[in-house]
């Protein structure tokens, strides 16, 4: 059986750059990845606030201090961002699951409607809390 010359290909879909481009789908599941595991973050720092609310007063106002501060409210804000955008995406893979929506297009679509609707439902509760 003689040799065949080894094909040159990307070895991996994450290779940038000539052999890949991000396409609305790629995106749109790397982002639920990420938002699934940033979501740590803020409740991190939610657990931290109550066990220093259990723990001392001096120990609750440093916590305090970092949950109500600029930090605090960039966590929150970008949490709120992350939990309706992985509540979308969730939705869309209930949608997926029942074979609809499978076709290129419409994917597309639906990974720029969870990130226009993230982006719209938390104004919307940011507007409502306040």
């Amino acid at each position: 059986m003689p040799a065949q010359p080894p094909v040159e290909r990307p070895l991996s879909p994450f290779m940038l750059g000539k052999y890949y481009r991000f396409q609305m789908t790629s995106v749109s599941s790397i982002t639920t990845r990420i938002t699934g595991n940033a979501l740590i973050v803020p409740a991190a720092l939610v657990v931290w606030w109550l066990l220093a609310a259990a723990t001392s007063d001096a120990a609750f106002a440093t916590a305090n201090r970092v949950a109500t501060g600029w930090f605090g409210d960039l966590v929150f804000t970008l949490s709120l961002w992350a939990v309706w955008y992985h509540f979308l995406a969730g939705l869309r893979h209930l949608y997926y699951d029942a074979l609809h929506g499978m076709d290129i297009r419409t994917a597309t679509l639906l990974g720029w409607a969870c990130f226009g609707g993230a982006t719209l439902l938390s104004v919307i509760t940011i507007l409502i809390v306040q």
